[in-house]
């Protein structure tokens, strides 16, 4: 677990548990979060024992947001003005490390996304999302706009026509729009997310982890690729994937039509 309360860290059966913990302040995002979060983000993709990560909420939000209370008095993330500009260093921000990791993340919606929460739950490669929960981009209604990955994400995800009408209207989204837009893969009862975002994880870490996460990082590199320069690439991650000890397991498993065990290299 780690020292920061405000947002938890659990490693079990190789899925790491990130818990955005601040349920009195809807999880919204201070500097210190900022910090904790890319941090465990990076702690977890690096750690040989994780082969999955989950991004969950307490209490009745997932995030919502930046903590604009604490910006509004001077304290918080983007209280400064033009003379003094905020110091986030984003290639350790939390949506770059979401962006650059190669450990599949699974978001846990326990409650609604907004803003900067929202951002950070497509960032996300997988979302399990509440009936309850909501996704709120009210980015252009507060004076600014998506900062941290919506505008590339949104467009990719939904096409650039309804990405334009969310982004421009600021408009909330229900789980029920969010499932039919592609913006959640799943939606279930508001006790049942966790449950089903840990399943979701558990299927992924019984595979082999060195394929998973080169699946994921050819998925990112294919985003602005040619399909001609895409083979290749994945031709050269196929080369050290067939020296490893998990492809022999993968075809000695299913040759003895049994369960492969998975070792990660």
């Amino acid at each position: 677990m780690s020292d920061d309360q405000d947002v938890r860290y659990d490693v079990a059966d190789g899925i790491a548990t990130l818990t955005l913990d601040r349920p009195e302040r809807l999880n919204t995002i201070s500097h210190a979060m900022l910090d904790m979060l890319g941090a465990l983000l990076t702690r977890a993709n690096d750690d040989p024992a994780v082969r999955v990560v989950i991004l969950t909420g307490t209490g009745r939000a997932f995030c919502a947001g930046l903590d604009l209370n604490a910006a509004t008095s001077g304290d918080g993330i983007g209280a400064s003005d033009a003379r003094h500009p905020p110091t986030i260093d984003l290639r350790t921000a939390p949506p770059t490390v979401l962006f650059a990791m190669d450990k599949p993340v699974v978001c846990a919606l326990n409650g609604s996304a907004a803003g900067y929460g929202m951002d950070l739950a497509i960032g996300c490669d997988i979302r399990v999302m509440a009936e309850n929960a909501k996704l709120a981009p009210p980015f252009v209604k507060r004076g600014i706009v998506p900062e941290s990955g919506g505008t590339w994400l949104l467009p990719r995800m939904i096409g650039g026509a309804k990405a334009a009408e969310l982004i421009f209207t600021g408009r909330t989204l229900d789980a029920a729009e969010s499932l039919a837009l592609g913006l959640a893969n799943h939606v279930v009862p508001d006790d049942e997310v966790l449950v089903r975002a840990r399943q979701i994880a558990r299927e992924i870490a019984a595979n082999a982890p060195l394929a998973v996460q080169a699946s994921k990082r050819m998925m990112r590199m294919g985003l602005n690729e040619t399909f001609e320069t895409h083979v290749q690439h994945v031709y050269l991650q196929l080369l050290p994937l067939f020296a490893s000890d998990d492809f022999q397991e993968g075809m000695r498993s299913f040759l003895d039509k049994r369960a492969p065990t998975f070792a990660g290299r």
